[in-house]
């Protein structure tokens, strides 16, 4: 059986912390940041937790050896 392959654009964007949650980086921190907030883009600045329901699929599917 050959080695499953990771899909690398997931891999660029999430990674896997010590008890197997699912981290990103949070989207809309890239340009116009004029219009928002200062407490907005200081909410975007903090990685984001993907759901529980979503793990499973990244981990089994995306991130076979993660």
């Amino acid at each position: 059986m050959p080695k499953m392959k990771t899909k690398k654009s997931a891999a660029k964007r999430y990674t896997l912390t010590g008890t197997g949650k699912v981290k990103y980086k949070k989207r809309n921190l890239r340009h116009i940041l004029t219009k928002k907030s200062a407490k907005r883009k200081r909410n975007l600045r903090h990685p984001g937790i993907l759901s529980s329901d979503s793990t499973g699929q990244i981990k089994k599917r995306m991130l076979p050896y993660g």
